[in-house]
């Protein structure tokens, strides 16, 4: 399985809708985890986003599991960007 990350870009104008679904989409994310497909998230400091690093066959699987995520399916992000990622050393290589 590759390694992919997936970046949010969050916009001002939903922050309530964030802050309302955060439990949830933090539930979500946590079942993923005891999945074995995410391997770590966090947001920015700045507030501006998160980055999620997942396993997955390609970028499309990834994309349409994360269909499923509260933020996604309420439309809470300003931007989602899914690219591979190829680790080559530390925690996440092979």
């Amino acid at each position: 399985m590759a390694v992919f990350a997936v970046h949010y870009v969050y916009a001002e104008d939903k922050i309530p809708g964030r802050d309302e679904f955060r439990p949830e989409h933090r539930a979500w994310l946590n079942s993923q985890v005891e999945a074995g497909v995410v391997l770590t998230s966090g947001p920015y400091p700045d507030g501006s986003g998160a980055l999620i690093l997942v396993q997955g066959d390609d970028a499309d699987a990834v994309a349409t599991l994360f269909a499923d995520d509260p933020f996604k399916r309420e439309d809470l992000l300003a931007d989602r960007r899914i690219v591979e990622w190829v680790p080559t050393m530390g925690a996440f290589s092979s």
